[in-house]
């Protein structure tokens, strides 16, 4: 599957739409951008079930400001529209599996339950 190419019209829905998706952060000048291109295409590859998308952080600076991006790359995955991992910096190959992996595994349920806690005033983070 090709990756999708985030903009402000579409960023939100595709996060609502869809049950996971990893984002990619990036800029047409960034070298570890290019370079993480396509370990991140490979990945999109074989993950058939996962929307890959990209953001262009030069064109679309108000979508990269809401999220507070600061270097580029950074890896963003939103599963039930909650963001589950974020890190700037390219990853190899095999963390981005393990990223994958562990994101897919999660218990949404649990997940959704410790959010609700938290913003009912339970647990702190």
């Amino acid at each position: 599957m090709a990756t999708v190419e985030l903009n402000k019209g579409n960023f939100e829905s595709t996060i609502n739409d869809n049950a996971m998706v990893i984002v990619d952060f990036w800029a047409p000048w960034c070298g570890p951008c290019r370079g993480f291109a396509p370990i991140y295409e490979q990945a999109s590859e074989t993950h058939g079930d996962v929307v890959f998308a990209k953001l262009n952080t030069d064109e679309e600076q108000e979508v990269a400001a809401a999220f507070n991006i600061r270097s580029i790359p950074t890896l963003m995955v939103f599963r039930d529209k909650i963001i589950l991992f974020q890190q700037a910096g390219a990853l190899p190959a095999s963390a981005l599996e393990s990223v994958i992996s562990q994101a897919k595994a999660l218990d949404m349920a649990e997940v959704h339950k410790e959010i609700a806690s938290r913003e009912a005033g339970g647990e702190s983070a």
